[in-house]
């Protein structure tokens, strides 16, 4: 019996189990982002190359890039965050501008537990305010939007990215993996990358003694105004989040029994806009990753 032709690594059908549940999950958190004032927009899946390229320190090499017929150089998009900085450089919607989109995403990495090269995220975004009560309710309506839908014990980390001013992005990129790969391991990354033995245990001992700033300070009583549990947030030193174009608070969606995986995570980008258009234009947004949002109520 001659077998069907099977689909590329990373890429898979959805059968219609899965893809009921996948819609029920998508309209309960639309219903939640709503209700908070959030309006849907859509982005092409192509944009041209150099629109996403220097948006996303070494994971830019993950960007599934392709010349057309006409030898313009393409590529599929790799989140959907870059897409929304172009369509407010473009369009100029009035401010504040809050929105969400669901869309398809591409990332050329090795597929790992809930995470595929061609994957659904959920994001949801307010555009045009610096004021940290923003950062609080995209916060809240995360945390609020997978209660919705029965994750039980949700707890976003938050820290802040001055918390690792001075340090160099590689340096960064290397904390960001502490939690998955443990403290000897980072250690021995930071060497790699050209610190003593002491500096890196020093700046180690450093980052586990930061307090949360100011901001942090301000955004945690937001929180508490908005009704948030205190128990379902917690500041995290070692956060970092390795994108580059997060400038303030950041944050990571998880759940207990999903173990170190994040459900979703985000943060502010005050400068992304502005290197596509020519005004500075704050932002902070949160993206759910759908197929692990999933996985993660179902081990509930």
């Amino acid at each position: 019996m001659q077998k069907a032709p099977p689909t590329p690594k990373g890429f898979r059908d959805i059968a219609p189990d899965l893809a009921k549940k996948r819609q029920q999950v998508i309209s309960q958190i639309v219903k939640v982002l709503e209700d908070f004032g959030f309006e849907p927009i859509e982005t092409p899946t192509i944009e041209f190359s150099q629109t996403l390229k220097g948006k996303y320190g070494e994971e830019e090499r993950l960007i599934y890039e392709f010349k057309d017929r006409g030898g313009r150089n393409l590529a599929l998009r790799y989140d959907l965050t870059v897409p929304l900085a172009r369509y407010v450089a473009t369009y100029n919607p009035p401010l504040p501008f809050r929105r969400y989109q669901i869309g398809q995403v591409f990332r050329g990495e090795n597929p790992q537990h809930g995470r595929y090269r061609e994957f659904t995220q959920l994001d949801f975004d307010s555009v045009g305010s610096d004021s940290l009560e923003e950062d609080a309710k995209i916060i809240a309506a995360a945390i609020k939007a997978v209660k919705k839908i029965g994750v039980i014990n949700p707890q976003m980390k938050i820290n802040d990215r001055q918390n690792f001013a001075g340090l160099g992005k590689k340096v960064i990129i290397a904390l960001d993996k502490l939690e998955k790969i443990g403290e000897s391991a980072v250690v021995s990354e930071l060497i790699q990358k050209g610190l003593s033995e002491n500096k890196a245990a020093e700046l180690l001992t450093s980052i586990r003694n930061k307090k949360p700033t100011d901001d942090l300070e301000k955004i945690f009583k937001h929180l508490e105004i908005l009704g948030v549990d205190k128990k379902e947030y917690a500041f995290d030193p070692y956060l970092a989040r390795g994108l580059d174009y997060y400038t303030g608070a950041i944050f990571e969606l998880r759940v207990p029994s999903y173990g170190n995986l994040s459900i979703g995570s985000g943060g502010r980008y005050d400068n992304l806009i502005g290197m596509l258009s020519k005004k500075q234009i704050p932002a902070v947004g949160f993206s759910f990753g759908l197929d692990r949002l999933i996985e993660a109520l179902g081990e509930n």
